[in-house]
């Protein structure tokens, strides 16, 4: 499975996973796909549900990364699968 990488919000509501488009040819289309999920319940104990999913280039996806770390939004581990 492609490497991910995960964002939490400061309020502990929402999280993002971006992940490799598993379609995408290295060096010519590389894109993310950019989840964004709800928190419900006690983070862990339930996955949170997925509201969006986006599929953006890697580059773009590169800048909203960095925009959410500078928002306040912090590296989490894995929340689902």
């Amino acid at each position: 499975m492609a490497t991910s990488f995960w964002l939490i919000n400061s309020n502990r509501t929402e999280v993002k996973r971006f992940i490799k488009n598993g379609k995408s040819i290295d060096g010519v289309f590389e894109y993310m796909f950019v989840e964004t999920g709800k928190i419900v319940g006690v983070l862990g104990k339930e996955p949170p549900i997925i509201t969006t999913t986006v599929s953006v280039d890697i580059e773009l996806a590169r800048e909203i990364y960095e925009r959410l770390l500078s928002q306040g939004w912090r590296k989490t581990e894995e929340v689902w699968k």
